[in-house]
């Protein structure tokens, strides 16, 4: 059973599952944001052209038994496309501030060559092919 928490402890205390928790208790907070912005500002805006608030499009059915609000599926999918959007905005400003802190790598010298005879990978300085034992002409 120890072995077992001890597991735990170390899958829990990784990076990437710290790193998961806290953009979703984020993520959670920022739900909350986008969907007073929809609901209070959007949503009442839109009300305008349709003469009430967005939220209260119903469709009833069967004598009112049956009440579809459609209204409310219609905000959830602004908050939707509110939040992805805003999202690919955020991510796309990470990506380019990460950029700019980013040189480009040079390509690193060549440490190995072929040797001309057997084919093989040697080391650049060789002179001797360790597999075919062939002197292996100067680059110089």
């Amino acid at each position: 059973m120890k072995k077992f928490f001890g597991e735990f402890k170390t899958f829990i205390m990784r990076g990437n599952v710290l790193d998961l928790a806290v953009g979703v208790i984020i993520g959670a907070a920022f739900q909350a944001i986008v969907t007073s912005l929809t609901e209070d500002i959007i949503s009442p805006v839109l009300g305008l052209f349709g003469g009430m608030n967005f939220d209260q499009y119903k469709l009833s059915l069967n004598d009112g038994a049956l009440v579809i609000g459609y209204g409310k599926f219609l905000t959830a999918i602004i908050n939707f496309l509110i939040m992805a959007f805003v999202i690919f905005l955020i991510v796309k400003l990470v990506n380019r501030v990460m950029a700019i802190g980013q040189k480009e790598e040079a390509e690193a010298e060549p440490t190995t060559k072929k040797c001309p005879y057997c084919c093989s990978e040697i080391d650049i300085e060789a002179t001797k092919c360790p597999h075919c034992t062939s002197d292996i002409p100067s680059d110089k």
